[in-house]
């Protein structure tokens, strides 16, 4: 218990703040708490908030913190014959201990389908999405010829922005050529996740990469191929569904953008975020959990660790990590 008195008894959303020993910065983003250790290592903690819309949601969902935590770990393996990741340990449910790297100030979004912001740009008549053009004639979550990809500034605070290739580059936030390197990445990882999602009866519509440099060396980083990043549908019945115009069947936080939306809430200026019953609160857990379960393949066994028994896995890994 005594390295257990390092634990700051701050609380943020719900969640404890960590002192860890070597610690050299805090941050906390929308769902999660990153800890600078040293000069070469970050501690990442997922919590169980949930953002929309760039806006932290006012109550937590039961184990999305583990979902993602654990999913993002997965597909970092599973990918990482592609491109070098940031990860080098998961301590405790929540816990990822990796590579502190320099960020590239875009986020990668690469979409295969019609989709989500794409369709609402689209179904408000124009048909150039960040420099890219988008076909005619197109419905509702159609798949286009080849995924595209459609960047966005990374904020700090607010709204992230719709930018293009040329933008980026003219804006020196990547070189040419590394550009070139984090596009060939984007398309194989997203190819790589549409094989992944297909065997477990999944299709793989849209998701985004975060990537970043130590020294000359590209790094993915934080999560991929979570509800929190990526849009997934069912693969049974799409065809039928897109025949009959029908909503397609999707495991994804669009559906809590969606039940927003319909609650009058888009995070605009002068919006309130509507009330957040304790039974739609289930339900949204439910639809983490269900993800979990289609894409990994294997029943999700929620753990709530004690704060103490994080702390002292996650000191424990960072020794080793260190020594």
């Amino acid at each position: 218990m005594e390295k257990y008195n390092l634990l700051s008894r701050t609380y943020f959303s719900g969640m404890a703040v960590f002192q860890f020993p070597g610690q050299t910065n805090f941050y906390s983003g929308k769902v999660r708490d990153v800890y600078s250790i040293g000069d070469d290592l970050l501690v990442m903690v997922a919590s169980d908030r949930i953002s929309a819309f760039d806006v932290i949601l006012p109550k937590p969902i039961p184990f999305k913190g583990q979902v993602l935590n654990e999913i993002a770990a997965h597909m970092l393996q599973a990918c990482s014959d592609i491109c070098p990741n940031w990860l080098l340990e998961t301590p405790a449910p929540s816990v990822s201990i990796g590579r502190r790297c320099e960020p590239f100030k875009i986020e990668m979004v690469i979409r295969g389908n019609l989709t989500g912001h794409a369709w609402r740009t689209y179904a408000s008549g124009e048909r150039i999405l960040c420099g890219v053009t988008m076909p005619e004639g197109l419905k509702e979550n159609d798949f286009f010829p080849e995924p595209i990809i459609t960047p966005s500034t990374k904020a700090v605070e607010g709204h992230d922005e719709d930018i293009s290739q040329e933008d980026i580059i003219n804006q020196q936030l990547t070189s040419p050529a590394e550009w070139a390197q984090l596009e060939a990445y984007a398309r194989q990882l997203f190819e790589r996740g549409k094989q992944i999602a297909a065997k477990q009866g999944l299709i793989l519509v849209d998701t985004k990469y975060e990537f970043g440099k130590i020294g000359d060396e590209i790094i993915l980083m934080d999560e991929i191929h979570t509800p929190d990043s990526s849009r997934y549908f069912y693969a049974d019945g799409f065809e039928e569904r897109q025949a009959k115009g029908e909503k397609q069947k999707q495991l994804s936080k669009e559906f809590v953008r969606e039940w927003l939306i319909e609650n009058n809430f888009m995070g605009k200026e002068g919006q309130t975020v509507p009330a957040m019953p304790d039974e739609w609160i289930r339900t949204i857990s439910m639809r983490y959990i269900e993800l979990y379960e289609k894409i990994i393949g294997r029943t999700f066994i929620p753990q709530s660790l004690p704060e103490d028994i994080v702390f002292e896995k996650t000191v424990k890994a960072l020794e080793r990590l260190s020594g």
